[in-house]
């Protein structure tokens, strides 16, 4: 038999034991509370440091676009021509190896032309001392109206060219083909995803690195991330001359060579830090 005495003691040790734990238990858990609820507050105190990344790569793909417009007394007339110089464009296109999928059509429209008529009076003669004279200069009779005078059919279609060395090559044909309006080339990289993933952990790493840096200068230790943001530069594109839109008979016998260069590539990133 275990004596009383004995089963009491532990009894009050077990309970002491657990009102410690209880007690730390719960100044942890409060103390996390409070780390939490400190996270972005004026009350935190916080360093924020920026960071920027750059990836440089050689654009795979070039992105041009054209419009076709024509004028005509009717609209099916000028639908018809715009479908002759499409027709002859896509031919082209497809001659030069570029995929269906990769040509787009953005915006097709046929709208009216309008000029404004006016009716001219009938003349008139003017008497001065026995003599008369007919007025020489026409005099409108109001009111004018706005009359159709035709209509115009437009049609504007994109393309993807993915062998980026014939850029050049495929602009000239496109303008011999009789397109009216040739913009491009933007040259662009196909999946940026990855590398866009690179340049941000290259802002981030140098973003912690002058953290650390700070943080040793100022005698404090870094705690845990606040605040983050990002903001990237995916670059702009290259805009061609219009050398490249000839006409059939001025065109040269070589096409143009389109220096593509290269892309960059950028994330710029800015990380706030609690500090103790």
């Amino acid at each position: 038999m275990i004596p009383n005495e004995y089963l009491k003691n532990l009894y009050r040790a077990s309970l002491l034991f657990l009102i410690i734990l209880s007690l730390f238990f719960a100044v942890k858990v409060l103390s996390e509370f409070r780390s939490y609820s400190m996270l972005g507050s004026n009350g935190a105190n916080v360093i924020t440091l920026s960071g920027h990344g750059e990836i440089t790569a050689v654009p795979d793909i070039a992105n041009i676009s054209f419009t076709i417009s024509r004028d005509a007394k009717t609209a099916k007339e000028a639908q018809t021509l715009v479908a002759q110089v499409e027709k002859k464009a896509l031919d082209f296109l497809k001659n030069s190896n570029v995929a269906d999928r990769d040509i787009k059509t953005t915006n097709a429209a046929v709208y009216p032309k309008y000029e404004y008529s006016r009716s001219i009076c009938p003349t008139y003669e003017v008497g001065t001392m026995g003599s008369s004279t007919k007025n020489s200069m026409p005099i409108y009779c109001p009111p004018g109206k706005q009359v159709i005078v035709g209509y115009t059919a437009s049609e504007s279609v994109t393309v993807k060219i993915r062998k980026v060395d014939d850029t050049g090559e495929i602009m000239q044909g496109l303008g011999v083909a009789g397109v009216s309006d040739l913009n491009g080339p933007n040259f662009a990289i196909d999946n940026e995803d990855s590398l866009k993933a690179q340049a941000r952990k290259k802002a981030i790493d140098d973003a912690q690195q002058k953290a650390r840096v700070l943080a040793r200068d100022l005698g404090v230790h870094l705690g845990r991330i606040a605040g983050f943001s990002e903001s990237g530069n995916y670059g702009g594109p290259i805009m061609y001359g219009k050398a490249v839109i000839m006409s059939a008979d001025s065109a040269p016998s070589t096409p143009a060579q389109i220096p593509k260069g290269e892309n960059i590539i950028s994330s710029d990133v800015s990380i706030s830090y609690e500090i103790r």
